[in-house]
């Protein structure tokens, strides 16, 4: 039934230090059409690091590679990379405003550059056949009209190529914020959101930013292709079991938290096996029974004991014991 939605209908926003593979491969077994997109990578990273910052397990898909950056080649030359191992989207971070992504020349600052980014998105678009996405917030500093807006999308769409464009319901503020207050203090403007893709309606827009049910999802879904949310799903995940179902229109059964965790069991064992530490997968997994009775002590059982030399599965299983009795099991 997907096919008749936008593959960005619902989406998990990249996250810096939380979407990593493993919270990704998490998210996974509890929303099947959720599309997930990685953290932010930088070309950087990628050409010159000396880790694997493509990794990601074939059980992920959909899943989105977002890159920072401003240098077209370089772009060019991770988006094939990315095409090569197999993802399934690319995205292009013109959203992030910390002072380290402007020194580098990328994230929310190029969104006054928009012939460069039109730029880096059809030197991407020249080498890959999957789709290559611009995130975006409604402005920067005092750069914060509705004409600065479509201009920028106007530009990035007719130069570049691009058809699908994230908002971010928020401007920027490129000095004077940090990163998390850039994330709380500008106020969320949905209704410009609204507008633009009125004014743009041949292109696919999905709105991000303080998105927190499913419920205001829906309405979203009423004037928007696609909703992307993000500390929401990342810090209270049991939301991402009912996203098939709402969104997508499965007619699947209700999935059970408690078999979500013994579900992780495999990947978490192999993980294991290769020197990942337990605690850098069930970080990811602490929100899970939010709003249940017992969540408090899961929470405490894993941050305590997770960390410890040893730890596996068996952490698991007993932290479920402080909790799998008290859920409410579906009729």
């Amino acid at each position: 039934m997907t096919d008749t939605f936008s593959s960005q209908r619902f989406s998990i926003a990249p996250m810096l230090d939380w979407t990593d593979r493993h919270c990704r491969y998490f998210h996974r077994q509890l929303s099947g059409d959720t599309l997930l997109y990685t953290e932010m990578v930088t070309t950087g990273a990628i050409i010159h690091g000396k880790g694997d910052y493509l990794a990601f397990s074939e059980d992920e898909h959909p899943v989105a590679l977002q890159l920072g950056g401003s240098d077209p080649a370089a772009l060019a030359q991770c988006a094939q990379l990315a095409e090569t191992r197999g993802y399934d989207e690319i995205n292009l971070n013109v959203g992030c405003p910390s002072d380290r992504v402007q020194n580098g020349r990328f994230g929310a600052c190029l969104m006054g550059e928009a012939a460069l980014v039109a730029d880096c998105i059809k030197a991407m678009r020249d080498v890959v056949s999957i789709p290559v996405t611009v995130k975006t917030r409604i402005g920067i500093d005092d750069q914060d009209s509705y004409a600065f807006l479509c201009d920028f999308v106007g530009t990035v769409a007719q130069q570049g190529g691009c058809d699908t464009f994230i908002i971010h319901a928020r401007k920027a503020w490129l000095s004077g914020l940090s990163p998390k207050e850039n994330r709380e203090i500008p106020p969320l403007d949905y209704p410009r959101v609204y507008q633009l893709k009125r004014d743009f309606p041949h292109l696919t827009m999905a709105i991000n930013g303080g998105i927190k049910t499913l419920e205001e999802a829906k309405i979203h879904l009423q004037h928007m292709d696609g909703v992307m949310m993000g500390r929401e799903a990342y810090q209270n995940p049991g939301i991402l079991t009912q996203v098939d179902r709402e969104l997508f229109g499965r007619d699947t059964p209700a999935v059970d938290p408690v078999a979500v965790v013994r579900s992780m069991y495999p990947y978490i064992e192999a993980e294991l096996a290769k020197g990942t530490y337990l605690g850098h997968v069930t970080r990811h997994m602490l929100g899970l029974f939010q709003g249940i009775p017992g969540a408090r002590q899961w929470r405490r059982y894993l941050s305590e004991n997770a960390h410890k030399p040893g730890a596996d599965v068996r952490v698991l299983e007993a932290a479920l014991a402080l909790v799998a009795d008290k859920i409410p099991q579906e009729a």
